[in-house]
């Protein structure tokens, strides 16, 4: 048996029978005054001597506390590591009571690897059509309560909450006037600058104020007005009812006997629907204007050739179309926005999913309403 020279050979000693045997004999106490330090030194100690067989030899230890086990348990953890193996022996009633207590058995070991089996194609498919079912499920509930919450509203209007309405105006129309002018006016600006670089070859300058004004009201007026909306409102609307929805407002207004669609999604439904088409008219100006910047700068042409060339192309059906289009895109981005608003579960981090993918799926309900829209024109005019 060998001791070790320091202040804690009066607490244990150890033996090795073996090369891959250590044995650990503790006497005296084993308790917060030492607990630190022994687990230190015996650390030490394994690493030196790499026993694959420890054994805590317990017949000359007369007290143990809850530090104490600690030591026996960052042992037991040790050899688990290294996949050697650990055992108690001469263990007294009160050091077995102190033991139990802690639910030693359990303490220390290194958790069981199970294997996992990866589903297969079969079931990776039924999951996702099970999943897809249940968004679907979702959409066509939610797309219920909201027509029912229109019909209220058309039954009993003073029943709509209008300072939000009003306010939600103001947020999706006015605060969003500065940028749409903007985009607006550089994409006409645009539009007309690369035009005029093949219409000037045919003497045919005049004829950028025409392909400026169709095609910014009847395509890219109400889809760039409605991109910027689902961008800054839709993004917008799913960000705060996911916030109360994760803050359980949501289930309070229930709890309080106000439907939640009818409190929060209606007024903002009508207020995207109401401002957007107004935006897009503003869009259509702005796109003109700065294709008349082109025009009398680059093309030689005067404002009031420009004007008239523009006014003689456009018809009432090419506004209104761009209008209706922009009052469509305006119903799908704030319901879309307020949907995955419903849909956020968790923390922090699904209001920033569903901020994405509102943002996301807006763009493409967009994208593919006006992509129908085109071809049911093309066969109606046919």
């Amino acid at each position: 048996m060998a001791i070790l020279s320091n202040n804690l050979t009066t607490f244990y000693s150890f033996s090795q029978e073996s090369p891959d045997k250590l044995t650990i004999h503790f006497q005296d106490r084993l308790d917060v005054s030492n607990a630190e330090l022994l687990i230190k030194e015996l650390n030490v100690l394994l690493r030196t001597h790499k026993p694959n067989n420890l054994v805590i030899d317990l017949d000359k230890l007369d007290h143990l506390d809850d530090y104490g086990v600690s030591v026996f348990v960052e042992l037991k953890k040790t050899m688990g590591e290294r996949r050697g193996t650990f055992s108690l022996i001469n263990v007294s009633e009160k050091a077995e009571e102190v033991l139990s207590m802690h639910s030693f058995n359990v303490l220390g070991q290194q958790p069981i690897s199970e294997h996992k089996i990866s589903p297969n194609f079969f079931a990776n498919l039924g999951n996702s059509i099970f999943s897809i079912g249940c968004e679907i499920g979702f959409m066509l509930t939610f797309l219920g309560e909201t027509c029912f919450s229109f019909l209220r509203f058309l039954r009993h209007p003073g029943s709509l909450r209008w300072n939000d309405t009003i306010e939600n105006m103001k947020r999706v129309g006015l605060d969003a006037l500065p940028i749409v002018g903007l985009i607006s006016f550089l994409l006409g600006l645009i539009m007309a600058f690369m035009s005029s670089v093949q219409l000037q070859q045919f003497g045919a300058n005049i004829y950028v104020a025409s392909l400026v004004g169709i095609s910014m009201t009847r395509e890219l007026g109400p889809i760039m007005t409605a991109i910027i909306v689902a961008g800054r409102s839709g993004s917008s609307f799913a960000a705060e009812i996911g916030t109360m929805k994760i803050s359980e407002e949501v289930d309070a207004l229930s709890t309080m006997g106000i439907n939640p669609n009818h409190f929060l999604v209606l007024p903002r439904v009508i207020a995207a629907c109401m401002v957007v088409p107004i935006l897009t008219l503003f869009s259509d100006l702005f796109a003109i204007s700065g294709g008349l910047v082109v025009g009398v700068t680059m093309l030689d042409l005067t404002i009031s050739g420009y004007t008239n060339q523009t006014i003689n192309t456009l018809t009432f059906f090419d506004v209104f179309w761009g209008v209706f289009k922009s009052g469509l895109f305006a119903l799908l981005i704030s319901w879309t926005g307020c949907l995955k608003g419903f849909q956020v579960k968790g923390g922090a981090a699904g209001v920033g999913q569903a901020t994405t993918s509102a943002v996301v799926t807006s763009i493409f309900l967009i994208v593919l309403s006006d992509s129908l829209l085109v071809v049911i024109l093309r066969y109606w005019n046919g």
